[in-house]
Formats: C-alpha cells, structure tokens, sequence
C-alpha cells in the first residue's frame, strides 16, 4: 500500500461517513461496487478518473476537487502565472484532455500526469 493511496483512500472514507453513506449506497448512487469502493478507502486500489468521476457527486465533491486530491489535477496556486510572467488561463487539465484520459487505463493515467508535470517543470524552469 502506497501512501498516495492510502492516503485518498482515508479522505474518501471520511467523507463517505460525513456525508453520511454506507459503502452499499455508495455504491447504489455511483454504480460502483461496494468491493471495489471498499478497496480504494483501503488504499489497494487507485481509483481511475472515470471513477472518481462517478463518485465526486454522492460524495458531495465537485470533479475539480476530487481530481486534484487524486493528483490528476495541480492545486491551483493564485499569482503564478502573473510570476512567471505568461499568461495561463487555468493551471488544469483541458476539458477535452480530461475526458480522453478518463476512458484510459489508471497506468496510462499515471504515466500522462507524469510527463504533464515534468513538461510544467521543464517549462517553469525556462521562463526564470
């Protein structure tokens, strides 16, 4: 078990109890099963963007939140761009990039965020 896992696991669980549901309505609501929900609360899975999609509403999270607390999405951070002096309209994901990369597998997930967040690196780095 990982910590970024566990660690998304544990907060998706409490707000699970907070809001409140069972993992059994969750399921009902998000239409994923309850073994698979309870797997990722675990932090033996690593939820996909299309579940995270499914449940960021039961869980009463909007995508944006669920996103970046997945690591699919960067925090967004007021003043950097004015910074670095470039204009970025949004530090997210494109909409249409999101929504091609949710019906991609959590691998191929993962491996996009990483070269995403090396290329913001690469280009933070030129623009000093």
């Amino acid at each position: 078990m990982d910590y970024v896992n566990s660690d998304l696991g544990r907060i998706l669980k409490q707000q699970r109890i907070t809001v409140p549901l069972t993992l059994q309505e969750l399921a009902a609501e998000s239409g994923v099963s309850s073994s698979h929900l309870g797997r990722i609360e675990r932090g033996e899975r690593f939820p996909s963007a299309r579940i995270l999609r499914k449940i960021a509403k039961p869980l009463g999270f909007n995508e944006d939140e669920l996103f970046t607390l997945a690591g699919f999405l960067s925090p967004q951070t007021p003043g950097i761009a004015e910074e670095a002096g470039t204009r970025y309209a949004s530090r997210q994901l494109d909409p249409y990039v999101a929504r091609m990369l949710a019906e991609e597998p959590t691998e191929v997930q993962r491996a996009v965020i990483g070269v995403l967040s090396l290329l913001k690196s690469i280009a933070k780095g030129m623009t000093k």
